[in-house]
C-alpha cells in the first residue's frame, strides 16, 4: 500500500519531484563539471574558497543521485541537495563579496606545493604561484566564477525546493 501523498516517505514520486531531482543531480554536476574544467583545462587554480564552494556540490550530487534509488526518501533527500547547493551559493556570495573588497576574506591563501623531501618541498613551494582568494582570475559579465556560482546555486536551490515541496 502506497502512502499518501505529499508525506516525506512517499513511494511514488511526483512529476514535480523528478524534475527537483533532475535539477538537483544537473545543478551541481554542471558547476563541479565547470570548475573542474576550468581547472584542468583553463588552468586557472583554485583559491581556499573556490574549493569550499565544492564540498556542498559534491554532497549534493551525491544525495540527488540517492534519491533516485530510494523513492521513499526521495523528497527528503532532494531538499537536503538543495539546501547544500545553497550553501555553496552561499559560500559563492562571501567569495565575491571579497573578490569585490566588500569585506575582508581569508587572511591564508591556498598553494598546491608537494615533495618527498624537505629540499623539494621547499621548491615546490618556491615555485608554486600563490592563490589569493581577493582576486578575480576569470570573469563573465563583470561576474566571477564565485559570483556565477552564488546566482545558479541560490535560484536553483529556491527553483529545487519549491518544486519538492510543491502540491
Amino acid at each position: 500500500m502506497d502512502l499518501p501523498s505529499g508525506t516525506l516517505g512517499q513511494l511514488r514520486v511526483t512529476p514535480s519531484i523528478r524534475l527537483a531531482q533532475w535539477l538537483a543531480v544537473l545543478v551541481p554536476g554542471g558547476l563541479l563539471a565547470g570548475a573542474l574544467g576550468s581547472q584542468h583545462l583553463g588552468g586557472l587554480a583554485p583559491c581556499e574558497m573556490c574549493f569550499w564552494q565544492r564540498y556542498p556540490h559534491w554532497a549534493a550530487l551525491a544525495l540527488a543521485g540517492m534519491s533516485f534509488l530510494l523513492p521513499r526518501q526521495a523528497r527528503g533527500l532532494t531538499l537536503v541537495a538543495a539546501l547544500l547547493v545553497a550553501v555553496s551559493g552561499s559560500i559563492g556570495v562571501f567569495h565575491a563579496g571579497v573578490e569585490a573588497g566588500w569585506w575582508e576574506g581569508l587572511t591564508t591563501c591556498a598553494t598546491s606545493a608537494s615533495g618527498a623531501s624537505g629540499d623539494a618541498l621547499l621548491k615546490s613551494i618556491l615555485a608554486t604561484p600563490l592563490i589569493r582568494c581577493d582576486q578575480v582570475q576569470w570573469s563573465l559579465l563583470g561576474l566571477s566564477m564565485a559570483g556565477w556560482n552564488a546566482l545558479i546555486s541560490l535560484g536553483s536551490a529556491g527553483a529545487i525546493a519549491w518544486l519538492t515541496l510543491k502540491r
